[in-house]
């Protein structure tokens, strides 16, 4: 593996990394307190020169086991990104800034990832509401839904912390990115959910059968359509169509083709690409002829009009 090409990994394995800390519950030492003879379990961790202490809920020995799974979990991924971050250094790299623009395009996408990841599950027929998918992000469970639905939300709360991430943001939008996020978004369904399809698979409401996918094939098609001459929205486009079209993965594709295609977009700070809950129904259609053969600059311009978001 070549230098460049380890400096690659690295950043995208300690973007997962990174994600995954974010994702961790309650995070800091668990702390019991008494009061009023009733005990009560906090956790306490350092800000920087200021030691915060927050509340978690009444003690019980289940609580109080998750809390100190969740502190040795917290500690393994900080050790395993301070390797990575030595390896990083011994290899040259230094982070550099990002600029405005791109900048100023994550804190707009962070500021909308809850509506973009409630879109998503609904273009995926997930049954939910919007306070559910709030309530799923915020405390990773909610009453009334599926363990397969709630799952499916959670995979894209962690996929979307990956690209959001500063770091990963500077990593190139390649193929083993993409397959990065989709096994991320697989995660529980599949044991290896970002490994290239070798099955048949059909499309629901289609005649159109996706020919078998070749690795070759998959990254030449992803470099061709990053070194097009065209404008980085309708390049970003492309990612999520042909990935969709192709699909890649044994399952999931839409999920990990828009993910993908909005690190593209969030890279080069273009505003972000999401599938609109008022517009889903139209974009299955326009999605169904396209797979099927039609002129793609139908649903190419009804992405730009209806799903592109910028600021």
């Amino acid at each position: 593996m070549s230098e460049f090409d380890e400096i690659q990994t690295l950043l995208r394995e300690r973007g997962d990394l990174n994600a995954r800390l974010s994702l961790i519950p309650y995070e800091g030492t668990p702390e019991i307190k008494e009061v009023n003879g009733q005990t009560y379990l906090y956790t306490r961790k350092r800000v920087g020169s200021r030691v915060t202490s927050t509340y978690v809920g009444v003690y019980s020995e289940g609580l109080h086991q998750l809390l100190l799974r969740n502190t040795r979990e917290a500690r393994e991924l900080r050790k395993q990104i301070r390797k990575i971050d030595k390896r990083l250094a011994e290899l040259g790299y230094r982070e550099s800034e990002l600029p405005a623009r791109i900048a100023l395009n994550l804190d707009f996408a962070r500021a909308n990832m809850k509506t973009n990841i409630y879109d998503q599950a609904v273009l995926e027929g997930v049954a939910t509401t919007f306070p559910q998918t709030e309530e799923i992000i915020e405390n990773g469970k909610v009453n009334g839904m599926t363990a397969s639905d709630v799952q499916k939300i959670l995979n894209l709360k962690h996929a979307w912390e990956f690209i959001l991430d500063q770091k990963v943001i500077q990593a190139k939008s390649e193929y083993y990115l993409l397959c990065h996020i989709a096994r991320l978004v697989n995660e529980g369904f599949f044991a290896d959910g970002g490994r290239i399809r070798g099955v048949p698979v059909t499309i629901g409401g289609s005649s159109y059968i996706p020919p078998i996918p070749m690795e070759s094939a998959v990254k030449e098609q992803i470099a061709d359509i990053l070194q097009s001459n065209t404008d980085d929205v309708e390049k970003s486009i492309q990612l999520c169509l042909y990935t969709m079209k192709t699909q890649v993965f044994i399952d999931g594709n839409k999920r990990a083709a828009i993910i993908y295609a909005n690190h593209y977009l969030i890279a080069h700070g273009q505003g972000f690409l999401v599938i609109p809950e008022a517009h889903v129904s139209e974009f299955k259609k326009l999605l169904v002829a396209y797979y099927e053969g039609e002129d793609p600059k139908r649903i190419t311009d009804f992405m730009k009009e209806n799903c592109w978001k910028t600021f």
